[in-house]
């Protein structure tokens, strides 16, 4: 770890050797995850939502319904916790209590800003739509006035963020080594399954390519 924790809010306290703060490794992670959970407090209420996302450069993009809470409540300014995690593993110990995941997480902490140049906005949806499946934007329409209009788009600095991974076996206690258990990784990975028409698809149009080669990295 040579890189140093952004701030004292962001630094990862329990288990600090398996944190880092690098951006490559924080982009990677992103870049790699699907659906991000976004944390925040509305009226002393706390919320944790799921949402899709984007990443261009050292900003993330967020979107939802212009009439959204969320939206409207991150278009506040208010604090927020974004949180990515990937799940590579069941990690299966001796004992109960050294069980655990092998895992990679991002944490970003700030603020986001309602996006409001046209342009910009544009550029991030496409991101959004791009991050899912790489080149899609290019395969459909873009979205018309009015459905720009009911969208809102976010934009989170990367800023205050961290990264967190496990990988490796099980850490037993040495007293527990000769006991007479399985122990080891179940490894775990996202496999997309075969395309599935919708119900309303003219005949004769086939899956791209890319989607046919879908693999997250």
């Amino acid at each position: 770890m040579n890189t140093p924790p952004p701030s004292e809010r962001a630094t990862v306290r329990r288990l600090p050797q398996r944190a880092s703060y690098e951006e490559a490794a924080i982009h990677a992670i992103l870049d790699a995850g699907l659906m991000a959970h976004v944390g925040l407090a509305v009226d002393g209420q706390p919320y944790v939502i799921p949402m899709v996302y984007g990443r261009l450069g050292r900003n993330l993009y967020l979107h939802g319904a212009s009439v959204s809470r969320i939206s409207r409540q991150l278009a506040q300014g208010i604090p927020v916790c974004f949180t990515v995690t990937l799940l590579d593993g069941l990690v299966m110990a001796r004992s109960a209590f050294h069980h655990s995941m092998n895992y990679r997480s991002a944490v970003v902490l700030g603020t986001a800003a309602l996006v409001t140049d046209e342009a910009e906005k544009t550029r991030a949806l496409e991101a959004i739509t791009d991050h899912v499946l790489r080149g899609r934007w290019a395969e459909v329409r873009p979205p018309n006035a009015q459905e720009m209009k009911a969208t809102s788009v976010l934009r989170l600095p990367l800023e205050e963020a961290s990264a967190k991974v496990r990988t490796g076996p099980p850490k037993d206690d040495e007293e527990d080594l000769s006991l007479d258990c399985w122990a080891g990784v179940v490894p775990l990975r996202l496999v997309a399954l075969p395309p599935e028409d919708a119900p309303e698809l003219r005949e004769g149009i086939r899956p791209p390519g890319s989607l046919l080669e879908y693999r997250r990295p």
